[in-house]
């Protein structure tokens, strides 16, 4: 079916079709740059002073942003990635008939390289005298309208994709008219980079984990499915890569990380996406103790490198990073602030009749980890503001962790929070075979079970604990989550390039 193109489409086809017909290609294969906007005006600026310099000759590209012919001579700005310039087209530099040719046949959106001699006009604006111009790429679809404003004297323009399913589902115009949107994604590859050079300065060995698992394992989520026709085979894309990471520490690589995807088939809101980036680290020797530590080091250290303070604000609140963070024990912050005492109720069904007494409406089915779950994000999550690290969880939300000596029903766990969210999990790492395949059992999560957050049994895994496992601590957090925080960003859609949408009706 022929696509239906608008009116303003038709008219810039028309004008990609009257270049060809002048021998002008509208979408050439190759381009020249000698400098980024930027380094051009830094160029002009560093010599201007020196009478006798000389003058600094540039050929720029760029996306055509704005265009004010004036009779004999057009204003034009273009943007790469490194900002914006003013281009100063003249009919005495140009002729006439070229200078008209680039009014006719040249629209805001379209990409363009340009070549001249860099000055500073009366106004104070250094600018770039255009003695030659090409096309380098024709835009069709116009650009999302944008209003101008003046600030310090200069233009800058603002998106009006009012409608942020819009933004997201066409995230390239989104960019392509938003500075603040592009600002995000640096930050993110910023934070991506400096937790790197975090761990690789710490002895860690960055690896890589199947994505594609034929048992999905490490986390109680509902994972998606596919089928490798060949090997005739269901496999899962991962919701975690613990498992994994942990058989190299048996394998003796001590310290290992990974960044990358996960995926979990569940619901979607502010601070969830069905796919989305996480940090996991495994460290051999440590307890949860050691990771407690070395997560507020990170976190510092993060913050130092991309926004170069541990002070940042976040939706209002000024937020101190600066370790040593408070500490909170799970128990007794929901005592606090719940009310219950879960320590007084070690049965599902004490605990939901002491959370009925409360006016709440726990699920039925539910087991005492879910319902001390539920606890902590309504009564702790949306309240720690300040980085804070609540530890000492439930054995039975807590498959894979390491029970605590003195009490076997809790478990060394803790979870760090940031502006009312989890930023991070951890364990001291359960590295006991038997007592690992007993918990399996134990909480009915093999394949025969009908929950959706079901654990598998694992025998492979099984089978690499019983070769033997160092003690270890644990960690993951997710990227997202992070980057929300450091660009002061809500919802972590807005920190996804292609954020997951419903199929539109």
């Amino acid at each position: 079916m022929a696509r239906d193109y608008s009116n303003l489409e038709k008219v810039r086809l028309e004008k990609a079709d009257g270049l060809r017909e002048q021998g002008v290609e509208p979408y050439p294969a190759h381009s020249e740059r000698t400098h980024t906007t930027q380094d051009a005006i830094l160029a002009f600026t560093a010599l201007e002073s020196n009478a006798d310099a000389q003058a600094v000759k540039a050929t720029l590209v760029g996306r055509l942003r704005s265009m004010r012919p004036m009779g004999k001579i057009t204003f034009a700005h273009i943007e790469d990635i490194s900002g914006r310039v003013q281009l100063f087209l003249r009919s005495n530099d140009l002729g006439q008939e070229k200078l008209e040719f680039f009014n006719h046949y040249f629209d805001l959106g379209d990409f363009i390289q340009a070549s001249g001699e860099m000055f500073r006009t009366r106004s104070g604006e250094v600018t770039l005298r255009v003695e030659e111009f090409r096309m380098l790429a024709k835009a069709i679809t116009p650009l999302p309208a944008a209003k101008d404003e003046i600030v310090d004297g200069q233009v800058v323009q603002h998106a009006t994709l009012a409608e942020p399913e819009v933004r997201f589902r066409q995230r390239y115009a989104d960019l392509a008219v938003n500075q603040e949107v592009r600002r995000i994604f640096h930050t993110r590859a910023a934070i991506i980079r400096s937790l790197r050079d975090f761990l690789d300065d710490r002895g860690f060995l960055e690896v890589e984990t199947p994505i594609l698992q034929p048992i999905y394992g490490g986390a109680a989520a509902r994972p998606f499915v596919t089928h490798h026709n060949q090997l005739k085979q269901d496999l899962y894309l991962r919701i975690s890569f613990e498992l994994y990471l942990k058989r190299l520490l048996v394998g003796n690589l001590e310290r290992v990380y990974e960044i990358g995807r996960d995926f979990r088939n569940e619901g979607v809101d502010r601070t969830h996406n069905p796919e989305f980036t996480m940090l996991e680290f495994y460290m051999a020797y440590a307890d949860y103790l050691q990771v407690m530590a070395l997560t507020e080091e990170m976190i510092a250290f993060v913050a130092d490198s991309v926004v170069g303070s541990r002070q940042i604000v976040f939706q209002g609140h000024q937020i101190d990073l600066a370790p040593p963070w408070p500490r909170m024990k799970l128990s007794e912050g929901l005592a606090e602030m719940s009310g219950i005492d879960i320590e007084k109720h070690p049965t599902a069904e004490s605990l939901a009749q002491a959370m009925r007494a409360k006016d709440l409406q726990p699920d039925p089915k539910s087991t005492r980890g879910k319902l001390v779950d539920s606890l902590i994000g309504n009564f702790l999550e949306p309240y720690l503001i300040q980085p804070t690290i609540v530890y000492d969880y439930p054995r039975d939300i807590s498959p894979l962790t390491k029970s605590k000596a003195d009490d076997p029903n809790t478990v060394e766990r803790f979870e760090a929070f940031i502006a009312g969210m989890e930023i991070c999990n951890a364990f001291t790492e359960l590295n006991d075979p038997l007592d690992q395949e007993a918990r399996f059992q134990e909480m009915g999560r093999d394949y025969a079970s009908d929950d959706e957050e079901r654990h598998p049994m694992d025998e492979d895994y099984l089978r690499a604990l019983r070769y033997g496992m160092p003690p270890n601590g644990g960690f993951g957090m997710g990227v997202d989550r992070l980057t929300m925080l450091f660009t002061d960003t809500p919802n972590i859609r807005e920190v996804i390039l292609f954020p997951h949408l419903r199929e539109r009706e």
